[in-house]
Protein backbone atom coordinates (compact mmCIF):
# COMPACT_ATOMS: atom_id res chain seq x y z
CA UNK A 1 0.00 0.00 0.00
CA UNK A 2 1.56 3.69 -0.99
CA UNK A 3 1.27 6.13 1.90
CA UNK A 4 1.67 10.30 1.96
CA UNK A 5 4.85 11.91 1.05
CA UNK A 6 5.73 15.38 1.83
CA UNK A 7 6.86 16.50 -1.47
CA UNK A 8 8.41 20.31 -3.11
CA UNK A 9 8.04 21.68 -6.20
CA UNK A 10 11.50 20.33 -8.01
CA UNK A 11 11.36 22.52 -10.70
CA UNK A 12 11.56 26.29 -11.23
CA UNK A 13 8.80 27.98 -13.50
CA UNK A 14 9.85 28.11 -17.26
CA UNK A 15 8.88 32.34 -18.10
CA UNK A 16 10.76 35.13 -19.37
CA UNK A 17 9.67 39.11 -19.71
CA UNK A 18 7.43 37.55 -22.79
CA UNK A 19 5.69 35.43 -21.66
CA UNK A 20 1.80 35.95 -22.29
CA UNK A 21 -0.12 32.92 -21.32
CA UNK A 22 0.68 30.78 -17.99
CA UNK A 23 -0.16 27.03 -17.88
CA UNK A 24 -0.48 25.67 -14.68
CA UNK A 25 -0.67 21.81 -13.89
CA UNK A 26 -1.64 20.71 -10.07
CA UNK A 27 1.79 18.95 -8.74
CA UNK A 28 4.58 16.85 -10.79
CA UNK A 29 4.22 13.82 -11.46
CA UNK A 30 6.34 10.83 -9.92
CA UNK A 31 7.51 10.33 -13.41
CA UNK A 32 8.66 13.79 -14.09
CA UNK A 33 10.41 14.16 -10.97
CA UNK A 34 12.56 11.13 -12.23
CA UNK A 35 12.86 12.56 -15.95
CA UNK A 36 13.48 16.33 -14.38
CA UNK A 37 11.15 18.34 -15.74
CA UNK A 38 7.28 19.02 -16.58
CA UNK A 39 5.41 15.83 -17.90
CA UNK A 40 7.85 13.98 -18.41
CA UNK A 41 5.90 10.80 -18.05
CA UNK A 42 6.25 9.30 -21.81
CA UNK A 43 2.19 8.76 -22.13
CA UNK A 44 1.09 12.31 -21.39
CA UNK A 45 0.21 14.47 -24.22
CA UNK A 46 0.93 18.11 -22.85
CA UNK A 47 4.14 18.42 -25.42
CA UNK A 48 2.22 16.46 -28.63
CA UNK A 49 -0.67 19.04 -27.65
CA UNK A 50 1.54 22.62 -27.94
CA UNK A 51 3.51 21.40 -30.31
CA UNK A 52 0.58 20.63 -32.38
CA UNK A 53 -1.16 24.16 -31.45
CA UNK A 54 2.10 25.43 -32.21
CA UNK A 55 3.16 24.15 -35.38
CA UNK A 56 6.40 22.68 -34.16
CA UNK A 57 8.76 19.52 -34.14
CA UNK A 58 7.69 17.86 -30.38
CA UNK A 59 10.49 18.79 -28.48
CA UNK A 60 12.59 15.68 -26.53
CA UNK A 61 14.94 17.57 -24.75
CA UNK A 62 14.27 19.83 -21.44
CA UNK A 63 16.30 22.89 -23.58
CA UNK A 64 14.09 22.01 -26.51
CA UNK A 65 10.54 22.30 -24.81
CA UNK A 66 11.98 25.24 -22.87
CA UNK A 67 13.00 26.66 -26.44
CA UNK A 68 9.60 25.77 -27.61
CA UNK A 69 7.47 27.10 -24.63
CA UNK A 70 9.52 30.85 -24.48
CA UNK A 71 9.80 31.27 -28.02
CA UNK A 72 6.09 31.38 -28.27
CA UNK A 73 5.41 33.49 -25.15
CA UNK A 74 4.24 30.88 -22.93
CA UNK A 75 4.90 30.72 -18.99
CA UNK A 76 4.98 26.60 -17.16
CA UNK A 77 4.43 25.97 -13.64
CA UNK A 78 2.43 24.07 -10.77
CA UNK A 79 -0.10 25.60 -8.72
CA UNK A 80 1.36 23.75 -5.71
CA UNK A 81 4.64 24.51 -4.06
CA UNK A 82 4.83 21.59 -2.01
CA UNK A 83 2.18 18.89 -0.67
CA UNK A 84 1.28 15.42 0.95
CA UNK A 85 0.75 13.18 -1.80
CA UNK A 86 0.53 8.97 -2.75
CA UNK A 87 2.68 8.75 -5.74
CA UNK A 88 1.31 10.92 -8.85
CA UNK A 89 -2.59 10.54 -7.78
CA UNK A 90 -4.06 14.19 -7.86
CA UNK A 91 -7.15 12.72 -5.53
CA UNK A 92 -4.69 12.26 -2.79
CA UNK A 93 -3.14 15.84 -2.74
CA UNK A 94 -3.81 17.60 0.90
CA UNK A 95 -1.61 20.06 3.34
CA UNK A 96 -1.02 21.92 -0.02
CA UNK A 97 1.55 24.77 0.06
CA UNK A 98 0.59 27.27 -2.97
CA UNK A 99 2.99 28.12 -5.11
CA UNK A 100 3.45 32.07 -5.39
CA UNK A 101 2.89 33.34 -8.65
CA UNK A 102 3.45 36.81 -7.92
CA UNK A 103 6.86 36.89 -9.34
CA UNK A 104 6.05 35.59 -12.84
CA UNK A 105 3.19 37.40 -13.57
CA UNK A 106 5.34 40.92 -12.20
CA UNK A 107 8.54 39.66 -14.43
CA UNK A 108 6.34 39.02 -17.81
CA UNK A 109 3.21 40.09 -19.51
CA UNK A 110 1.14 37.09 -18.75
CA UNK A 111 -2.43 37.88 -19.74
CA UNK A 112 -4.29 34.36 -18.96
CA UNK A 113 -4.00 31.45 -16.93
CA UNK A 114 -4.53 28.20 -18.18
CA UNK A 115 -5.15 25.57 -16.31
CA UNK A 116 -4.47 21.73 -17.37
CA UNK A 117 -7.13 19.97 -15.36
CA UNK A 118 -9.84 20.13 -12.83
CA UNK A 119 -7.48 19.64 -9.84
CA UNK A 120 -5.37 22.50 -10.74
CA UNK A 121 -7.85 24.79 -12.06
CA UNK A 122 -9.67 23.92 -8.62
CA UNK A 123 -6.28 24.56 -6.74
CA UNK A 124 -5.84 28.00 -8.22
CA UNK A 125 -9.24 29.14 -7.57
CA UNK A 126 -8.71 28.49 -4.16
CA UNK A 127 -5.79 30.06 -3.94
CA UNK A 128 -4.59 32.23 -6.35
CA UNK A 129 -6.94 33.45 -8.34
CA UNK A 130 -7.95 36.08 -5.78
CA UNK A 131 -3.78 38.04 -5.52
CA UNK A 132 -3.16 36.92 -9.29
CA UNK A 133 -6.18 38.99 -10.72
CA UNK A 134 -5.82 37.37 -14.12
CA UNK A 135 -8.78 35.37 -16.85
CA UNK A 136 -8.26 31.51 -16.08
CA UNK A 137 -9.08 29.23 -18.72
CA UNK A 138 -9.97 25.74 -17.49
CA UNK A 139 -8.68 22.97 -20.17
CA UNK A 140 -8.84 19.44 -20.04
CA UNK A 141 -5.94 17.40 -19.03
CA UNK A 142 -3.13 16.18 -21.04
CA UNK A 143 -2.72 13.41 -18.80
CA UNK A 144 -2.74 9.48 -19.33
CA UNK A 145 -5.92 9.08 -16.89
CA UNK A 146 -7.92 11.65 -19.26
CA UNK A 147 -8.56 8.92 -21.75
CA UNK A 148 -11.88 10.97 -22.49
CA UNK A 149 -10.36 13.00 -24.74
CA UNK A 150 -8.28 11.99 -27.96
CA UNK A 151 -4.86 14.10 -28.44
CA UNK A 152 -6.61 15.51 -31.27
CA UNK A 153 -9.59 16.65 -29.34
CA UNK A 154 -7.19 18.06 -27.00
CA UNK A 155 -5.36 20.42 -29.78
CA UNK A 156 -8.62 21.48 -30.83
CA UNK A 157 -9.94 22.34 -27.34
CA UNK A 158 -6.21 24.03 -26.26
CA UNK A 159 -5.97 25.93 -29.79
CA UNK A 160 -9.19 27.64 -29.60
CA UNK A 161 -7.93 29.14 -25.79
CA UNK A 162 -4.66 29.94 -27.19
CA UNK A 163 -6.08 31.85 -30.26
CA UNK A 164 -8.70 34.21 -27.82
CA UNK A 165 -5.98 34.83 -25.69
CA UNK A 166 -2.61 35.54 -28.95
Amino acid sequence: MSEYQTVRQPFLPVYDKNSRILILGSFPSVKSREMGFYYGHPRNRFWKVLAGILEWRVPETIDSKKKMLLANQIAVYDVIECCRIIGSSDSSIKDVVPADLRRIVKGSQIKAVFTNGKTAAKLYKKYQADSVGLPMVELPSTSPANAAYSLDRLVEIWKASFEQYA
